[in-house]
């Protein structure tokens, strides 16, 4: 027999598994099934922590066998994937998890991927990612956004995601065990790999999908759709391509093209604003800061001073201000805020935590939501410049970047104390912060948009009430934070994925618009490979 179970245990209790089995037997006594503890075998499920109330608990949840021992305690198996023949192959145009798992899903039926991707490979992106950080140099094709493996592989790393409806999401956690994560994330609430890991996981992936007879181009950026008239509607059939290295220029061709660019390849939106402005609509965003604690005062918080051997506490602040969301985004307990521009007068903020996430500051985004009507009119003229005004929230994003970097200096961010924020004014001094580019001060109340400042500070209030401590000398604003998503989303038939203004080419992502992290693109990704696969396989 086989059953559920879940007991809550103190952070002391956790390691106790003669108690733990003692507590699921009385568990299961309770709903009247007596057993004896010597024909008991648990198999973990899940791990929880609850810290909201004095007492910090900790629930775990266990699969029960009864007189019979555990067969494999996968609940999902692995995909089988199959050498490609060549027969039929789908252009992808980005590597980040959208692209990587489409790739692996087209390969379950022996379809070729061909990966283009405009920045490096994972060992050459190392090398840029620190010249940002050392030299202020930011690479416009190879940085924090743009590289194999995409945003998440240097910046974090999160697999939590509420978009259970749109896959399974067990099964993207599977295969990234199986190439290489830690097995902790099949069962623990808030899974997390950390981008100290994510490098060779995606380089086990690339290997994997080029030993199918798959393709990588790395350093080749897309500058060109290469289309048709069928039947008088535009249907894409290739791609141009530049190497932005050697600025060779090339042509690919397939029988479909999936598009997984990410949320930074401005570019890409203005080349499909050239090619099908109708393929474009404005979608609400977030914008704001990252705000930077100490670890040991937000463990403090959240744990009601009970720290012991807990992880590094998360949080999730959410707020209502002036009919616009305000809500903590990208929490990153123990971890780093880094650089996320992917041009060179620019300043972009995110955060990241390694796998064991232990430095000693813990950083969230604190961002307002940002609706189209929003967009200052200045923008949505420039944007009707460029015949298609779903561009203008981007527009306007990209200054506030470019505005955020003439407060700093170089790469180094404009910042300000988070209590002298609220008094506006200008500190004097900046602790110390893990932003590693460096720091400089700036009354971020002069400059942010009116839109953002004003609704910030309120909200502020409000999570210190909710977080006693919040509003603290040592807790840092660094700006700005641009990217939780795109102000952009292209338009895809909402049955079959492709594109409702170009034939043949199928969104998917977080740049399209349909996801909002590694998980959700990688799940995305698979279901526009699913109606390729369809589309070409009768």
């Amino acid at each position: 027999m086989i059953k559920e179970v879940s007991v809550t245990v103190t952070a002391e209790q956790e390691s106790d598994k003669a108690l733990i089995k003692q507590m699921v037997c009385r568990t299961l006594a309770k709903s009247g099934q007596r057993v004896n503890e010597n024909d008991v075998t648990l198999v973990f499920i899940k791990r929880s922590i609850d810290a909201r109330h004095n007492q910090v608990k900790i629930f775990l949840r266990y699969k029960v066998y009864i007189g019979e021992k555990p067969g494999d305690t996968q609940t999902d198996e692995l995909p089988v994937w199959k050498k490609a023949d060549g027969s039929k192959s789908v252009i992808i145009i980005g590597s980040g998890p959208a692209g990587i798992f489409a790739a692996l899903r087209l390969l379950e039926q022996g379809i070729k991927p061909i990966i283009i991707e405009r920045g490096e490979e994972v060992s050459s992106r190392k090398r840029a990612i620190a010249e940002i950080s050392t030299k202020g140099v930011v690479g416009e094709n190879s940085n924090y956004c743009f590289g194999e493996g995409g945003a998440g592989t240097f910046s974090d790393g999160k697999l939590y995601t509420r978009s259970n409806k749109r896959g399974n999401i067990n099964r993207i956690l599977q295969i990234f065990a199986n190439f290489g994560a830690d097995k902790i994330i099949l069962t623990d609430s808030h899974p997390h790999i950390g981008t100290d890991k994510l490098p060779a996981i995606i380089s086990a992936i690339q290997e994997k999908i080029i030993s199918l007879g798959g393709e990588f181009h790395f350093n080749t950026k897309c500058t060109d759709f290469i289309t048709k008239d069928v039947n008088g509607k535009l249907a894409a059939t290739g791609v141009q391509t530049e190497d932005t290295l050697t600025k060779e220029k090339k042509s690919f061709s397939a029988d479909s093209i999936l598009l997984a660019t990410g949320h930074s390849a401005v570019d890409i939106y203005e080349l499909l604003a050239k090619t099908a402005p109708s393929s474009l609509e404005s979608k609400t965003f977030a914008v704001g800061v990252r705000v930077e604690h100490p670890r040991e005062l937000i463990d403090s918080i959240q744990y009601h001073g009970n720290v012991g051997n807990l992880p590094a506490a998360e949080y999730r602040l959410t707020s209502q201000q002036d009919d616009r969301g305000v809500y903590s985004f990208c929490m990153c307990p123990g971890g780093f805020v880094v650089p996320s521009a992917t041009s060179p007068e620019q300043i972009v903020i995110n955060g990241m935590s390694s796998a064991s996430r232990n430095s000693k500051w813990s950083n969230s985004a604190i961002v307002v939501e940002t609706r189209p009507e929003d967009i200052p009119a200045e923008y949505v003229e420039k944007a009707k410049e460029k015949n298609c005004t779903a561009l203008a929230g981007l527009l306007w994003r990209t200054d506030l970047e470019h505005q955020t970097y003439l407060h700093g200096e170089n790469q180094k961010a404009p910042a300000q104390r988070l209590v002298d924020f609220m008094a506006n004014k200008k500190s004097e001094t900046l602790p110390e912060s893990s932003y590693t580019p460096g720091v400089v001060s700036s009354n971020l109340n002069e400059w942010l948009p009116k839109q953002i400042a004003y609704r910030l500070k309120p909200a502020f209030k409000e999570f210190d009430k909710n977080m006693k401590g919040f509003i603290s000398n040592d807790a840092l604003l660094i700006a700005s934070e641009t990217r939780t998503s795109t102000p952009v989303r292209i338009l895809r038939d909402k049955d079959t994925c492709e594109c409702t203004a170009v034939k043949n080419l199928y969104p998917a992502g977080e740049g399209s618009g349909y996801a909002g992290g590694i998980v959700s693109s990688a799940m995305d990704g698979e279901n526009c490979a699913k109606e390729i696969i369809s589309s070409l396989v009768k």
